[in-house]
């Protein structure tokens, strides 16, 4: 009868698991290469040229799953990639033989001209840094519930730095750099952040619905919903909504050459968005 000592027990158990190890990884890498699918190399080249932002504006998880979706499924486009914009489209529709529209290249707004340092406030909020957690409590410390809270939730969002809160506490947009892959809009939970197209002329700086005489009291420059905006825009461009004045941006770049709204706005609430680039 042969006696193992403990050392030569523990040696041959290592050597058994040595082994079966070798044995078994045997086994799986001969599965792997009969049973390996091949992977269409366009979906690397695609990826390659997407901005890899990871920012899911295209409807998926990411920059690879897009690239994947669009090299093998017939029915996704291949303009989806919005920070891409046109460029990126159009060498995506290249590679998988596909037609690319045209990408309108648009860019976020901050619908809010009320800083959190100068806004009346309900209360003094003392809580964790972040509009979400923020908004909870009483829809936030701003009187204002529709305005800007202006703890900078967007900016953490921003896969490209596109938005950095200004020395006022409200956000500023790097038109240069936004890519209107909307994750700020996403970010904010008080959704006073929209997409406009880069050319277009004036935007409504404002989110509140409150009636004119409200707004009023808790904003220096509130749109009153008057209508005077309405009756001046020659080309029905503008309409008023909930007390809040609503540009289409699609009339007022294709048919507008002089924004005359702005000159009868009482409060200012309307803002000149040509040539506007920030810093």
């Amino acid at each position: 009868m042969i006696t193992l000592t403990l050392a030569q027990t523990a040696v041959a158990i290592i050597l058994l698991l040595g082994v079966c190890g070798f044995i078994f990884g045997l086994i799986l890498a001969i599965a792997n290469k009969k049973f390996a699918v091949e992977r269409d190399p366009r979906i690397h080249e695609v990826e390659d040229i997407l901005p890899k932002g990871q920012c899911g504006a295209c409807g998926f998880a990411g920059c690879q799953a897009y690239a994947e979706a669009v090299v093998t499924r017939p029915e996704v486009a291949p303009n989806l990639c919005v920070p891409g914009k046109t460029a990126v489209a159009e060498k995506v529709a290249e590679l998988t033989g596909k037609k690319a529209e045209k990408v309108e290249p648009r860019v976020a707004h901050i619908r809010c001209a009320n800083p959190i340092k100068v806004a009346h406030q309900k209360y003094k909020y003392s809580g964790v840094n972040d509009c979400i957690a923020a908004s909870i409590l009483h829809l936030g410390p701003k009187d204002c519930q529709y305005g800007c809270i202006g703890f900078g939730t967007c900016e953490h969002a921003c896969p490209f730095g596109a938005i950095k809160l200004g020395e006022n506490g409200l956000p500023i947009v790097d038109r240069k750099k936004c890519t209107g892959c909307g994750k700020c809009i996403m970010a904010c939970p008080k959704k006073i952040i929209e997409l406009i197209p880069v050319g277009a002329k004036v935007a409504v700086n404002c989110a509140s619905r409150d009636k004119g005489g409200i707004a009023r009291k808790k904003c220096p420059m509130p749109c009153l919903g008057c209508g005077l905006c309405l009756k001046q825009c020659m080309h029905g461009a503008i309409k008023v909504e909930n007390n809040l004045a609503v540009v289409n941006p699609a009339i007022c770049v294709a048919e507008c050459d002089d924004p005359t709204c702005l000159a009868k706005c009482p409060t200012g609430a309307i803002q000149a968005l040509l040539n506007k680039v920030n810093p």
